[in-house]
């Protein structure tokens, strides 16, 4: 199911390194006000989530990119857009993401789909909310669409909803595509704070992780071949990609679900735009618009909402959700 391309940048935003500043750097977004709750894992971790609610009888499960956290930008425009628009919040803080170590060696990575399982378990069972919708940004899209493609018809039935933006549902593909010449900055920026993570673990786990000779690595292929793989039980990088990757799942999607990946995204490579999957599937519907870069989708609406808030809004309102 192939959306037209509704989204329309300003002209002056119709490069896609200053789309992703304006929109995620930039930005102010006030007016969230945030309710901290700490949930155990299964295997003796936690997580950290920031609830907004606004007496809703449903909720929204936002799932933020690589290393985000519940207040950036991004997050909090989407909060408050579903807020105004008569949903509670959940904003998931992935392990180490919520300033507070986790307890385990390992942290996240774009597969963990137990952990999601754990937030929606809390949402539907405990917080009682018997309409849920789960919406992601980037690493956190994905996690969703493998989610929801690993579970198939067996995903709870309250989740009735799903939309994700700047997908790199194939992280082979991605990892290549942000190593290109252009996308350097941003990689090293990446790379920077990955270092930041892995030190604070080395104080925890000196026995299990250094990073003597991190300057060596220079691409993320490198840090998941030294750090990803196996802290969370993959043969390598490769293997990691393979097996975490949303994309091969994508058909088995059964609950409706909204895709956006700007085709001007530098982070996306050709194989992050599933076409056919969505040509074939009832319940994936694929946007992919001109501009929007990665995460960006800036326009100039006067209540200072961004086109995927709205979009994002609108999609939900149409599946006609209690």
């Amino acid at each position: 199911m192939l959306e037209p391309r509704s989204y329309r940048a300003p002209r002056f935003l119709r490069n896609p390194h200053l789309q992703m500043i304006a929109a995620n750097q930039v930005r102010l977004v006030r007016g969230v006000g945030y309710e901290r709750e700490r949930l155990e894992t299964p295997d003796g971790d936690f997580l950290d989530v920031d609830w907004a609610p606004v007496g809703a009888p449903r909720a929204a499960v936002l799932c933020h990119g690589l290393e985000g956290h519940s207040r950036r930008p991004y997050v909090l425009g989407m909060a408050r857009a579903l807020n105004r628009a008569g949903w509670d919040v959940c904003a998931v803080n992935y392990r180490g993401c919520s300033g507070t170590p986790n307890r385990k060696p390992f942290f996240y990575h774009s597969g963990m789909t137990e952990d999601l399982e754990t937030v929606v378990r809390h949402v539907t069972h405990r917080a009682g909310y018997s309409t849920v919708a789960l919406v992601g940004f980037s690493l956190g899209g994905n996690l969703i669409l493998k989610y929801l493609g690993d579970r198939g018809r067996e995903v709870p039935v309250q989740i009735r909803a799903a939309v994700a933006f700047s997908v790199p549902c194939d992280l082979a593909g991605s990892a290549r595509a942000i190593s290109r010449p252009r996308n350097r900055l941003y990689l090293r920026r990446f790379l920077r704070r990955l270092r930041k993570k892995i030190e604070a673990k080395q104080a925890l786990f000196p026995e299990l992780l250094s990073t003597a000779g991190y300057e060596s690595i220079r691409t993320f292929e490198d840090f998941d071949n030294r750090y990803t793989a196996p802290l969370h039980g993959f043969r390598d990088a490769q293997d990691y990609y393979a097996k975490a990757s949303a994309k091969p799942v994508l058909e088995r999607i059964a609950v409706p679900t909204l895709l956006v990946n700007a085709l001007d995204d530098p982070f996306l490579s050709p194989e992050c735009f599933p076409y056919r999957e969505a040509s074939q599937s009832p319940y994936l519907v694929l946007e992919t618009p001109c501009h929007g870069s990665h995460v960006g989708f800036y326009d100039l609406s006067r209540d200072g909402t961004l086109w995927s808030e709205r979009r994002t809004a609108a999609f939900l309102q149409d599946q006609s959700l209690p």
